[in-house]
């Protein structure tokens, strides 16, 4: 049952809820997503062993950085789902509320159940920048 679904639990309003369900669903295609990543890099690395020349970029670079994208975005709605409803912020709040949220996400990252997910997030956003500071992603702008 989930804390949503309980009667006497902690009651959340029906925005909140369905932000909290969305980011369930994409949460759960993380494992699939990162072994897209993984199978995009494999491509990648065997292109580039084949000598392919660097007129622009590959399209093995750019499914790369949209893989790495994907998991990226699964990892930070699992990070999400894992801090609770708290960080969530209704449609039409206003700034206290959502100064709350904030402070309630950072104090989320602290505890044991979110932190190994606040890990996956930086460690995949690094990868992305490391990948795009890399190689070209987007064609040359001609001058």
């Amino acid at each position: 049952m989930r804390s949503t679904d309980m009667p006497l639990g902690r009651r959340v309003s029906k925005d909140v809820a369905e932000l909290l369900e969305a980011d369930r669903a994409l949460a759960e295609t993380y494992r699939d997503r990162l072994a897209e990543a993984t199978e995009a890099e494999q491509a990648l690395r065997a292109a580039q062993g084949g000598g392919a020349s660097d007129a622009g970029p590959r399209p093995e670079t750019i499914a790369f950085d949209e893989a790495l994208t994907r998991a990226l975005l699964a990892a930070e709605a699992a990070e999400r789902v894992a801090a609770g409803p708290k960080i969530y912020v209704p449609e039409g709040a206003d700034g206290k509320a959502r100064r709350a949220a904030e402070i309630a996400f950072r104090q989320a990252k602290a505890r044991p159940a979110v932190r190994p997910w606040t890990d996956e997030v930086d460690r995949l956003r690094t990868a992305r920048e490391a990948h795009r500071l890399g190689f070209r992603t987007i064609p040359a702008v001609a001058r």
